[in-house]
């Protein structure tokens, strides 16, 4: 296809993605109350005030939700319900990105895709779904802080966008065994060398959980490093069965780079030659007084 073809149907699959996610936000809007309580749900059922009442609850002050402005419940509501369209229209613009780019994508590639993306939906699922679950504990251990006399007012709007942040974070790193068995498959890293990476990884993991959780508590830290670690080493030996496989069909694996292969040196039989025909001769030339000799093809040795 032409390149202006080619951006005409990006334009096209484009316009269908956002259409979708613009028809599902629409009918998310209609029950953006009910959306809005799941999401409450894990700080209020940890330190959130009963009827706003500042309390002491599980030896600690409680904290209450606020909303900084007038026009902030509508822009809140807006948010949730765009945040539930994007997620609940997934399958839609997924299947137009897929569509776009499947058509330059061998039959081997396509089923490595269907394979990744088989795999990668439900780990970005668990780390998700992690996020949300640690979340009472991480919002308990940071309000503990909380000095004496003081009353905690959460912004909504805040809490949102921790929410949105650490869902995304958290599937995201879950996807890092996916990256690892890539760039095994293509040859980029090796499973031995993976292998030989496990103590800065156990470090930049852990390093990492402390980045992402909010808290940094040792509790939501493990939760995330944890997981992180046992699919590391999952694509590890994903990797070294895939190199073992890749030696086996790969005569040639075992040698060394600067190693000389095998050479046939059995002689072919040759079949009659043709006599070349000769070129007519040329008068003898002449440079300076200096006579050049002609050869058998009628040119002299420098032309």
């Amino acid at each position: 296809m032409p390149l202006v073809d080619h951006l005409r149907e990006l334009r096209n699959r484009l316009l269908k993605a956002v259409l979708a996610i613009l028809v599902v936000t629409i009918v998310a809007a209609f029950f953006q109350k009910d959306i809005f309580e799941f999401l409450m749900k894990p700080i209020i059922s940890s330190v959130g005030c009963e009827g706003g009442v500042v309390v002491q609850k599980n030896g600690q002050l409680c904290a209450v939700l606020k909303t900084d402005t007038l026009i902030s419940p509508f822009t809140i509501a807006l948010k949730v319900a765009l945040m539930a369209g994007v997620l609940a229209a997934t399958p839609v613009w997924l299947y137009q990105l897929w569509a776009f780019v499947a058509p330059g994508l061998h039959r081997h590639e396509r089923r490595y895709a269907y394979a990744f993306v088989a795999v990668g939906v439900p780990l970005f699922v668990a780390g998700a779904y992690l996020a949300y679950a640690i979340l009472p504990q991480t919002a308990a251990i940071m309000l503990s802080f909380t000095p004496s006399d003081t009353q905690n007012q959460i912004s909504l709007d805040d809490y949102l966008d921790l929410i949105t942040r650490m869902v995304i974070v958290f599937g995201l790193a879950f996807e890092l065994p996916l990256l690892l068995i890539a760039l095994n498959m293509t040859g980029a890293i090796s499973g031995k060398r993976m292998l030989g990476w496990w103590r800065g990884m156990i470090i930049g993991l852990t390093a990492f959980a402390a980045i992402a959780t909010p808290g940094g508590e040792p509790l939501s830290m493990l939760l995330l490093a944890g997981p992180l670690a046992v699919l590391y080493f999952l694509a590890t030996g994903f990797s070294l069965l895939n190199d073992l496989r890749r030696r086996r069909s790969n005569r040639d694996a075992e040698l060394s780079e600067d190693e000389a292969s095998q050479l046939d040196l059995t002689p072919e039989a040759i079949g009659a030659v043709e006599p070349v025909p000769s070129a007519p001769a040329l008068p003898e030339q002449a440079d300076g007084g200096r006579s050049q000799r002609l050869n058998g093809s009628g040119y002299d040795d420098i032309t």
